[in-house]
């Protein structure tokens, strides 16, 4: 039983090797079962590779860790925590910039086109913004499309299924993270109704990665104390800490950031990962305070008042009462259904996406520059159906707004008058959010003004994350439900013994929102909290998160899910179905199987990589008493090629000694890092090297999963989940026969 199907296919000829190919267990258990879903499992679905999270207990493994003194151990932890706060450190670098270049290029955008607006060129106002929007995006569009094809979208949904054990190509490459950086600030730049928190968490994951490559041979950095992280196993850790600095750096919430990684991204956690996560937050938070303080001096251009790092638009203190619960609760009932819904278009628009990109590069770019347009027209053309307003008296800034940022967008108005529908659309996302959020508003914005930008925000939004471009959905979502909490303000708010103000309601409706759409509870709750700087708002944001997801979970799944799921990324989920009750392991095996003696010929080594596509063999040893077999251990591939590549092992008979062991070290087979592995086609091995022979038994992992072929299938799932397995062994348990076990 394999983790994945490449691993668990079958193979494509014998050519005289019967031997190798048992039959899986007893007859009467090695049918296929054709009738269920489970049969699935061994199709040949996906060529996504897994992980080998699990650790190859061979002689040569157990040999290095027996010479391992006092000095390599606090090499070894000293290296990991060093690379915590590297990870840290880089991303709150990343963060700080991407949101100093948003503020910078959107506001100078922003800037312009007011300005023009106020000369009256209203017709050259909307050139210039469609203009630049066109172009950021264009840009955007066409490095992801040539460059980097991976760094489409947010990354949560591939980060997601890394840590699960898939090993997708390309999602944590060095272009990939160039891409993701550089293409995430030109389309947030753009006025797209997307955001860079998804983006950020995939950059955090692919610095992470960086990072634990191990060293690099290519480049010279070759540090001895970094070989200790050439295996899946410490990348995986270390890939976690990333996306927990991604959220950290994204919202400025280290807390709300390791709950994420727990809750939304780990499949495999513990208390020793927790203390790293939470060490990489918090330089992200420490970096970032810094850095803020360098800019409220005015050094960062536009960035003073901007970027949601520096979000803090709630900190008053508030009172409610038993009598607004009501509401609230409506507020996270209406949540889970529009969540749900919003899911389900997202999923429906990705779907249809699809078929387009699938034409090629072309309709890529042509789809990207429609939705920009698009975007132009609708940002700068609705607020002018919108009112203006007289600025209230009792303003607590300039009104209107002229230039960058304010509640008070004058727009189209006359002096002393501010259009309230421009100070939501004709915005950044950030800036939007603050004004939704902001106390003391209550009379800023018509009811039908907020109904008109919720509406924009999910129709934009559901457009707009499609595109081959880096952009994410957290901040959209945030936005959308903010907008539909301040809706729902404006209508139950103005009750009688109420103390709930509109921007407590848009916070609340972004929760209920997010809640509905990503379906998390905890992480949401903390990032929420640090976002707003408001303890009291704890037992609200609960209530909502709460009620939300257990609404939107009667309908369909959480967003990133639905995603991975339409990529085609092969996750394994934690709970089980009950049908798999009724299923033992042995019900959906699939062969023939292919296994290794102890002492193998050299010949058949190589045969049997060529003619299959396994990961992992079985290595089986011959008992002399009777004519039975034993298990020894399971071998993977790499170990196999590098076996086959080095050659010393070789031995010209199959009658000498064990020990060929003895000239490698498990440095020779440690794990590459991003680069290209060698395969068996790469090898050049001689006639007569083909009739030697290779002693497996050091090379070979005898502690391998193993389980009884009447195991139930949902046991073996949590099993497999639980443990990062990418192989487990099927033994029968009736023994001493022929074909005494299975993978």
């Amino acid at each position: 039983m394999n983790r994945l199907s490449p691993d668990g296919g079958g193979d494509d000829g014998n050519d005289g090797s019967e031997s190798l190919a048992s039959p899986l267990l007893l007859p009467q258990r090695s049918l296929i079962n054709s009738t269920s879903q489970v049969a699935l499992v061994g199709a040949n679905v996906c060529p996504i590779e897994s992980l080998d999270y699990e650790i190859a207990e061979n002689d040569v493994f157990k040999q290095d860790w027996r010479s391992r003194g006092k000095k390599q151990m606090f090499q070894y932890l000293f290296m990991k925590w060093s690379l915590c706060f590297l990870v840290g450190l880089i991303v709150s670098l990343i963060g700080f910039f991407n949101n100093l270049a948003v503020e910078n290029i959107a506001g100078l955008k922003f800037v312009v086109t007011s300005n023009m607006m106020l000369a009256g060129r209203f017709k050259m106002a909307f050139f210039v913004f469609s203009a630049s929007n066109l172009v950021l995006t264009l840009f955007a569009t066409l490095i992801t499309a040539f460059i980097a094809p991976a760094a489409a979208g947010s990354g949560i949904p591939e980060v997601k299924a890394y840590l699960n054990g898939v090993d997708a190509p390309g999602i944590l490459s060095l272009r990939t993270l160039f891409v993701k950086v550089v293409g995430s600030i030109s389309a947030v730049s753009a006025s797209l109704v997307v955001g860079k928190a998804g983006p950020m968490v995939h950059t955090g994951a692919c610095v992470a990665s960086l990072l634990g490559q191990g060293g690099s041979k290519k480049y010279g950095l070759t540090w001895k104390w970094l070989r200790f992280f050439k295996n899946d196993r410490d990348r995986r850790d270390l890939v976690t800490c990333g996306s927990a600095a991604g959220i950290a750096a994204a919202f400025r919430a280290p807390v709300g950031g390791v709950l994420f990684a727990l809750e939304e991204m780990a499949s495999w956690w513990r208390s020793a990962l927790l203390w790293r996560s939470f060490f990489a937050t918090a330089v992200v938070a420490i970096v970032l305070r810094a850095l803020i303080d360098v800019c409220l001096s005015g050094k960062c251009g536009l960035f003073g008042k901007g970027g949601l790092i520096m979000f803090d638009v709630y900190s008053a203190s508030i009172t409610y009462h038993l009598t607004d619960v009501p509401s609230v609760l409506l507020l996270g009932v209406m949540g889970g259904i529009l969540g749900s819904f919003y899911n389900f278009l997202l999923e429906k628009v990705l779907r249809m996406y699809n078929y387009i990109n699938e034409k090629g590069t072309v309709y890529k770019i042509l789809l990207a520059c429609l939705i920009s347009i698009f975007t132009s027209c609708l940002l700068f053309g609705v607020p002018w159906l919108g009112s203006c307003q007289p600025c209230p008296p009792d303003a607590l800034e300039a009104c209107p707004t002229i230039g960058r940022s304010g509640n008070y967008k004058k727009f189209q108005c006359s002096s002393g008058h501010y259009n309230d529908l421009a100070s939501l659309i004709f915005n950044t996302n950030d800036d939007a959010i603050r004004n939704l959020f902001s106390r003391n508003t209550d009379s800023e914005f018509h009811a039908s003004s907020v109904l008109v930008f919720f509406l924009i925000c999910c129709v934009l939004s559901i457009l707009s994350y499609g595109i081959v471009a880096p952009v994410g959905l957290f901040v959209p979502v945030i936005v959308t439900g903010a907008s539909y909490g301040r809706f729902v303000g404006m209508l139950f708010g103005g009750r009688p013994h109420s103390s709930l103000n509109h921007g407590l309601y848009a916070v609340l409706g972004a929760a209920s929102f997010l809640g509905g759409s990503m379906r998390m509870t905890v992480s949401l709750c903390v990032i929420l909290l640090e976002l707003t700087n408001n303890l009291l708002l704890l037992p609200l944001i609960m209530l909502v998160l709460l009620i939300s997801k257990t609404v939107a979970d009667a309908f369909n799944g959480n967003i990133y899910d639905l995603i991975m799921k339409a990529k085609g990324l092969p996750y394994l989920v934690a709970h089980t179905e009950p049908y798999m009750r009724q299923l033992t392991v042995a019900d959906v095996l699939s062969g023939p199987l292919w296994t290794f003696h102890g002492v193998e010929k050299v010949g058949t080594i190589v045969h049997v990589l060529r003619i299959t596509k396994h990961n992992g063999f079985p290595v089986v040893d011959e008992c002399s008493q009777d004519d039975s077999r034993v298990l020894y251990g399971l071998i993977l591939r790499a170990h196999l090629v590098e076996l086959l590549k080095r050659k010393d092992g070789f031995m010209s008979t199959s009658a000498e000694s064990r020990g060929g062991g003895v000239e490698f070290s498990a440095a020779d087979f440690a794990k590459r890092g991003s680069g290209t592995r060698d395969t068996i086609d790469d090898l050049e091995i001689s006639a007569e090297e083909m009739e030697m022979y290779v002693d497996l038994h050091p090379f070979t992992n005898a502690s391998p999963y193993t389980v009884v072929e009447t195991m139930s299938l949902a046991k073996a799932l949590v099993l497999f989940r639980q443990l990062g397995l990418r192989h487990l062994l099927v033994i029968p348990k009736i023994t001493n026969v022929s074909s005494s076990f299975a993978a």
